[in-house]
Parts: structure tokens; C-alpha cells; sequence
């Protein structure tokens, strides 16, 4: 079943956009960090719309682990960890369902002291097995552990998203 469609979903993005300028207006700079390729492509999108309503320096990066099994390897930032010092690091993923992801995800990040840290998801699954609270949200859902929820936004014709 079809949640979200194209069109929605560009209204979320823009939304998480103008909500992520007005608590961070006062930056020099904000972090937009992806988890991995949905996540960064989500990243991306909020990333175009920040730079059509703001002139903070924007930077965007990936975060890489492995959602199945986290501590299989290691997570790693794409840019330099240095670079994430003082700074305002918005963590992007396309769902948090039981917040294990975005947990492991801010791992290195503990390794440096950044400004503050906070989390957008574009569906927030309201089931949290981790201490993780997302700060952007596009669609809260309250599901059953059983439900899928497919995200469609990278290669494909029109953006959606699906409960299955």
C-alpha cells in the first residue's frame, strides 16, 4: 500500500528543510550525514532544498555500516572526523524503525566532540528498541514489527513509499 507519493514526499523534504534551518539558522556550518545509500539520497534531497533557502555553508557526507549485523565492520564517515569537530551533524536516514541503525551510526562520531547531533528520517516507525530520538520527522507511523516499509526515492521514475 502506497503511503506516500511523489508529490508528498516533496513536501515532507521541503518542510524537513525549513525546520532544520530554523534550529540551526545560527550555524557556520552544517553536516548533512546519510546512512548509507537511501539514507544519502535522502540527505541529498534535503541537501538541494537547504541550499535554495539558506547560505550556510552546507556539507554532506555518508555514513557506511552494515544495518544487519553493525559490528560485522566498521563504521566509518566518509570525510575526515576532524572536519565533524564543533560542528552541527544532522544524521539522515530514510526510517528509523528500531533505531539500531542510527545507533551504531553515530559510533564515530562519539569519537570527536561536534557541536550537537541531531536525527531526520523521512518515516519514523514508532517502535524504538534504542535511545534514539529523531528530530525530523516526515511521516510518523505506528506499525506492527511484522509491516515493511519500502522507501522508493534513489533510480526510480517517481518517489514513493510503501507499507507492506
Amino acid at each position: 500500500m502506497k503511503i506516500l507519493d511523489q508529490q508528498q514526499i516533496q513536501q515532507k523534504i521541503k518542510r524537513l528543510a525549513i525546520e532544520i534551518l530554523e534550529n540551526n539558522f545560527e550555524e557556520q556550518e552544517i553536516i548533512l550525514a546519510g546512512i548509507n545509500n537511501t539514507g544519502m539520497g535522502f540527505a541529498r534531497m534535503i541537501l538541494e532544498e537547504l541550499q535554495k533557502i539558506t547560505d550556510i555553508h552546507l556539507t554532506l557526507t555518508r555514513i557506511r555500516l552494515n544495518p544487519a549485523a553493525p559490528l560485522s565492520q566498521e563504521v566509518s564517515v566518509e570525510m575526515p572526523l576532524e572536519g565533524l569537530n564543533g560542528k552541527a551533524i544532522i544524521v539522515i536516514d530514510d526510517v528509523a524503525n528500531t533505531g539500531r541503525t542510527i545507533f551504531y551510526a553515530v559510533k564515530p562520531i562519539l569519537d570527536i566532540l561536534p557541536k550537537k547531533v541531531e536525527v531526520a528520517v523521512l518515516v519514523n516507525r514508532t517502535h524504538k528498541s534504542f535511545p534514539i530520538m529523531v528530530d525530523y520527522v516526515g511521516l510518523s507511523l505506528a506499525t506492527t514489527l511484522m509491516d515493511d516499509i519500502d522507501v522508493q526515492i534513489q533510480d526510480v521514475e517517481e518517489l514513493a513509499v510503501y507499507l507492506n
